[in-house]
């Protein structure tokens, strides 16, 4: 199938997971673009795709570069290391997988030298994995004492990758845990007004979305398998 028909078929069972949920809102789909060609993006944005993930800084600068497009907005989902940060201001209009205080004073170093204000999402280690990134649930509270005071990150919700091959009913209790926290730094943190849940992938999306998943993340189902470096 094409780039096109598979998205107009992922919007759909978005849809439809919506309306089974009681959602009268609709998640941001975020097609994730990484190891994919330049052409392939061209040819999301025009199918009406104008959201894009990437996960490693060096391909992305470069893809951004040749697409140069003002209407499509880019993620950056990847693991992110202090000294790339830089780049990611320069280049993402919101970066998910703010993962350590380290990580988010350098960003708001970085964004402070341009004059920007960086959308920033914290990634949050659902699971406790000790191989994946993440602030661990328990700390957040501690942790986002001293992120509200970073004046040039701009803090909008809340970002998770699950463990993979989870069946159904594990999956809801990590996107459960996800929303729980965001409603409670929110009470917490009187200046904080986070919005944003970006969970939920090819194979998952639809369990996310029950649990209030503002942003899914596809790329397999869009552009097919991926093509690994």
């Amino acid at each position: 199938m094409s780039i096109e028909k598979n998205l107009e078929e992922i919007k759909n069972n978005i849809k439809n997971a919506c309306i089974k949920s009681g959602r009268n809102d609709f998640p941001k789909l975020i097609a994730v673009s990484k190891t994919k060609p330049y052409t392939s993006v061209l040819e999301a944005a025009e199918s009406g795709q104008y959201d894009f993930g990437e996960n490693y800084i060096q391909e992305a600068m470069e893809k951004i570069d040749t697409i140069n497009r003002k209407d499509i907005t880019w993620h950056f989902i990847g693991g992110l290391q202090s000294n790339k940060a830089k780049f990611a201001v320069k280049y993402f209009d919101l970066i998910h997988s703010v993962d350590s205080i380290k990580l988010a004073k350098e960003i708001n170093r970085r964004a402070k030298d341009i004059d920007k204000i960086q959308d920033i999402l914290i990634q949050i280690n659902t699971g406790k994995e000790e191989q994946k990134s993440g602030i661990m649930p328990e700390d957040a509270e501690k942790i986002f004492e001293e992120l509200i005071n970073l004046k040039n990150i701009r803090i909008l919700g809340l970002m998770a990758i699950p463990p993979f091959g989870m069946e159904e009913d594990e999956a809801e209790k990590h996107f459960s845990l996800l929303q729980n926290t965001l409603q409670n730094l929110n009470s917490k943190f009187e200046n904080l007004e986070m919005t944003e849940l970006s969970m939920g992938m090819s194979d998952d999306f639809h369990i996310a979305i029950k649990f209030g998943a503002t942003m899914v993340r596809v790329g397999t189902k869009i552009f097919g398998e991926r093509n690994y470096k």
